[in-house]
């Protein structure tokens, strides 16, 4: 038995050889066959004593039950660290209950994977009310990485423009955008942002002179519906921006929605590999190797549980 594998889910399959491949270790796809009454039989490769399964977490419902599946063939077949490395983490949104009877979708699912997994490796988790993943996986070491690394290293290669100003959505991204900036001495601005409904939001920003005339690098955790960025794409060009493009760390819309981004100012929009999606253009591996190659060595890990 090997001391250390990587094996992937189908859908993890554009990041995980290559993560394999990074660590210098074998690597296998775990095979999952859908029966007609929708029920699925998990085949996994074979099994080392630390075994990092691969499954990013969009569309998650149908991977959770795989993921289930996986670890008890890894488990029985005499794995004994398993460790998920899931880019994305899907229902971290729902951290309380705002009506009477509500689940508490973070809480049910961090205790699940947690019961399952030794270790879970995650990106920019959202949290919202929640200070560390510390909470969400009781019992298990959990690191929340961040992209940022891997952004900066795109915006140095490709040699940022001085006259760039580095914006996010909301309170909530300014330490992200802060931090970016920072590291190219640039300015940076944050949207003040009013949700009304789902795919309904009011965006300013409170700095539309330092904007104008400048090209705006709008920077963000999540797309998903794509409402807060057409809102602050919009809010943008009215501050007079000269260009705007886009980088965020999990690209959850559907691809047909750059067009509709192009269509309020967006030259263009690129995305880390955590979800497979057309915008994917920043690798994850390098990060993620460095913080597995502890497991590869077999020594213990000191998680932080951040």
């Amino acid at each position: 038995m090997n001391s250390c594998a990587v094996q992937w889910m189908p859908t993890s399959a554009h990041f995980g050889p290559r993560l394999a491949e990074a660590l210098g270790i074998a690597g296998n796809a775990i095979d999952l066959h859908r029966f007609p009454d929708g029920e699925i039989r998990t085949t996994v490769g074979p099994t080392a004593a630390t075994t990092i399964v691969c499954c990013s977490l969009n569309q998650p419902n149908e991977k959770l039950i795989a993921l289930l599946l996986a670890a008890e063939a890894l488990r029985r077949n005499g794995a004994s660290r398993l460790v998920l490395v899931a880019p994305y983490l899907g229902y971290m949104r729902q951290d309380a209950a705002f009506r009477p009877g509500e689940a508490i979708s973070q809480h049910a699912i961090g205790s699940l994977l947690a019961n399952n997994f030794d270790r879970v490796i995650t990106f920019d988790a959202h949290l919202h009310r929640r200070n560390s993943l510390a909470h969400v996986f009781p019992g298990a070491e959990a690191d929340n990485l961040s992209a940022a690394p891997a952004i900066e290293a795109l915006l140095r290669a490709e040699t940022i423009s001085p006259d760039t100003v580095i914006v996010g959505p909301d309170e909530e991204s300014r330490a992200r955008v802060a931090d970016i900036a920072g590291h190219f001495k640039l300015p940076y601005d944050v949207a003040q942002k009013v949700r009304l409904g789902d795919q309904n939001v009011q965006i300013a920003f409170p700095e539309p002179r330092m904007l104008s005339g400048r090209r705006a690098l709008f920077i963000d955790d999540i797309v998903s519906s794509g409402g807060t960025l057409t809102a602050c794409a919009q809010a943008l060009m009215t501050s007079g921006v000269s260009s705007i493009d886009v980088i965020v760390v999990h690209a959850l819309f559907p691809p047909p929605l750059v067009v509709e981004f192009g269509g309020v100012g967006i030259r263009s929009i690129r995305s880390t590999d955590s979800v497979q999606h057309p915008t994917n253009a920043i690798s994850l591996t390098p990060l993620l190797a460095d913080a597995l190659r502890q497991e590869v060595a077999g020594v213990p890990t000191d998680s932080s549980l951040a």
